[in-house]
């Protein structure tokens, strides 16, 4: 059996910021999360996850989410509207994976929406993405907005790293859907926010979800029934969400860029603390 992996979920803006944070806290208490065999992202996780696969200094990705991004076309001022967005997904079933029809009927959304170009929707995040190639160890994922298909994008695709993160970033209603191979692509939050199954076969699966407080109850049992895969085939799973002060940072709308800075800390505070237990399982 294969030996670590680590899965890490969407959550906007804020989620980036606060797992980035949370990892580098982590780290800084003695948990060596470059060590994982197998880094998979969704939407916020596939940008931090970029990062970590690539072995980037987690202490500058904190400082970029430090930073204070200008608005432009591409990354409004103010935060965007999730309402209906968020209506699709409180449609989606208790545990298992949203239907092909429900994740066609978003697809429809995301085409349908007034959006940014692909080109400045790629510009907008290659600034925060790692240099070089396409790490070895590491896989994103996206959802076809006409077929409702599940992808799980890896190195040997042969798709450019920038491009596959987006697919994988491509919130429905906020950003374009991006193409790839003659598709469109959407956010891969769309089949679900972590997609922990698809680590099964490994010995041991950390998972790192944006977890909103209001959300809580209604996502606990989801990500339970995803690890399933994970223990029929063996391995053990442990996942960090947030602390009560992580998600008193995030506030109401993960797309607000003006949190970032006050989340990170949280994300930092919170790993540091969360080291000693999350070292005994990994190290």
């Amino acid at each position: 059996m294969k030996d670590r992996a680590l899965v890490l979920g969407g959550g906007g803006p804020v989620g980036v910021a606060w797992e980035a944070g949370l990892l580098a806290g982590l780290r800084a208490g003695g948990v060596d999360v470059y060590a994982a065999d197998y880094i998979q992202g969704t939407s916020a996780g596939s940008i931090v996850g970029s990062a970590v696969a690539a072995k980037v200094d987690l202490d500058q990705v904190v400082a970029f989410q430090r930073a204070t991004p200008a608005a432009s076309a591409a990354r409004p001022s103010a935060p965007p509207d999730l309402s209906k967005l968020i209506a699709f997904m409180m449609r989606f079933p208790p545990t298992g994976e949203p239907s092909i029809e429900m994740r066609r009927e978003i697809g429809r959304f995301s085409l349908e929406s007034p959006t940014p170009t692909e080109d400045q929707f790629i510009a907008m995040l290659s600034g925060g993405l790692p240099p070089g190639d396409w790490p070895a160890t590491y896989a994103c994922t996206a959802v076809d907005t006409e077929s409702g298909e599940f992808r799980l994008w890896r190195r040997a695709d042969g798709v450019p790293l920038a491009r596959a993160i987006a697919s994988s970033c491509a919130v429905p209603g906020i950003y374009p859907a991006v193409t790839i191979e003659g598709r469109r692509w959407m956010d891969g939050g769309m089949r679900s926010s972590i997609s922990i199954d698809q680590a099964a076969g490994y010995k041991r699966v950390l998972a790192v979800a944006v977890i909103p407080a209001i959300a809580r109850d209604r996502l606990l049992p989801r990500f339970e029934a995803e690890a399933a895969p994970v223990r029929a085939a063996g391995g053990e799973y442990v996942l960090i969400g947030p602390d009560d002060a992580s998600a008193g940072a995030f506030g109401p709308n993960l797309m607000d860029i003006s949190r970032r800075s006050a989340v990170v800390e949280a994300g930092l505070a919170q790993g540091r603390a969360e080291a000693a237990r999350i070292k005994a399982f990994w190290n």
